[in-house]
């Protein structure tokens, strides 16, 4: 129980509450217009308390029949009750939500609180949970066999350069070379496939330092039909991070992308802050949004379930461990990768807190 010294008080710590509440709350008087709408409300529909405030729910929302129904039995109920995966449709914006309602009649005060969750966050929530704990039973099966591997390899290569030094013919030495190159590629490969050990060194970061110097060892990489534009957001705060793990982070989903359209495209560095994200199940205030975009070949529904996976390629060539190694970073960071495919465009999104706190 908390002790107030006076009502000015109490009052001010409800509306703290409610302000800060990650759970989307409505609140209707007896003639349905809207009297309250706290944050969470407003980045859930994507529609601001001022356009809310005041006007009736059944304009702000019209179209949504089954919730407005809902609305008007919540009315004459003297009950709270609950109606799943309804769609509201909000005209002014052109968008719709599918969330959870419930419903809470208020008589002393002829108001009608609605909480509103987030069917598709949740349902995304679930996913990230998921994909994340299958990633990391992998990625530390993974990790455990590189290890295995990594002592017998050192051997081998010690071995064949002892064997070189005794071998008194030039052309028997072409074959300990052949074993001392190979076991040298393997060791590399080995490292890799542990992942990142260093670390972090954070500092302020401009993100667009990062994309530009990116930018700018692909293109020195590539021939004259690869082109990288920018659609940045100048507004964006630094974060704080490590510069080198970033532009490592980003460097191989951008070689990604180039691999993929075989070095002649396009690909766009796009940036813009998100209000009120979702990153590996916590939902946080704001976040950078970092998307690659590129034209190249769609991504299979299948492949997109397990491209951040280690060793999974779509590429004769490919080692599997770009994409991986780049989500381990990213992850290291507070952040996520996620990838979308379609005829037009592939898009990977980076998302990082901006605001470290979660809700």
């Amino acid at each position: 129980m908390v002790n107030m010294n006076s009502n000015k008080e109490y009052i001010k710590l409800v509306q703290s509450v409610f302000e800060n509440l990650s759970t989307a709350l409505l609140i209707v008087d007896v003639k349905g217009r809207i009297v309250a709408a706290n944050p969470a409300a407003e980045g859930l529909l994507s529609i601001s308390l001022r356009q809310m405030i005041k006007h009736s729910i059944y304009d702000v929302f019209s179209g949504s029949d089954d919730f407005l129904t809902a609305i008007d039995d919540a009315m004459r109920s003297d009950f709270n009750y609950t109606r799943r995966e309804l769609e509201l449709l909000v005209p002014s914006i052109m968008s719709s939500v599918t969330t959870d309602c419930s419903f809470i009649p208020i008589k002393d005060d002829n108001l009608l609180v609605i909480e509103l969750h987030d069917v598709d966050r949740l349902q995304k929530i679930a996913k990230e949970e998921n994909m994340q704990a299958q990633r990391s039973a992998l990625k530390n099966l993974v990790r455990g066999f590189a290890h295995e591997v990594k002592n017998p390899l050192g051997g081998i290569r010690g071995a064949a350069q002892l064997l070189e030094s005794e071998l008194p013919s030039a052309e028997l030495k072409e074959y300990t070379e052949v074993i001392i190159d190979e076991a040298t590629r393997l060791q590399k490969l080995v490292d890799q496939m542990l992942g990142p050990n260093k670390l972090l060194e954070k500092v302020p970061v401009n993100i667009h330092g990062v994309l530009e110097r990116v930018r700018q060892v692909v293109l020195a990489e590539s021939d004259e039909g690869l082109l990288i534009d920018r659609d940045y957001d100048p507004s964006l705060p630094e974060i704080t991070g490590d510069q080198g793990q970033l532009i490592q982070a980003v460097l191989n989903i951008a070689r990604n992308a180039k691999q993929a359209m075989d070095g002649k495209g396009k690909i766009i560095f796009k940036t813009r802050s998100k209000r009120r994200a979702v990153i590996n199940g916590k939902l946080h205030r704001l976040v950078l949004s970092v998307e690659i975009i590129n034209n190249g070949p769609t991504i299979s529904e299948e492949m997109l379930e397990k491209i951040f996976y280690p060793m999974v390629t779509g590429r004769a060539e490919g080692t599997g461990l770009g994409l991986s190694i780049s989500q381990t970073l990213v992850n290291q960071h507070g952040g996520i990768i996620e990838c979308s495919s379609n005829v037009e465009e592939t898009v990977f999104t980076i998302l990082l807190p901006i605001c470290m706190e979660e809700i």
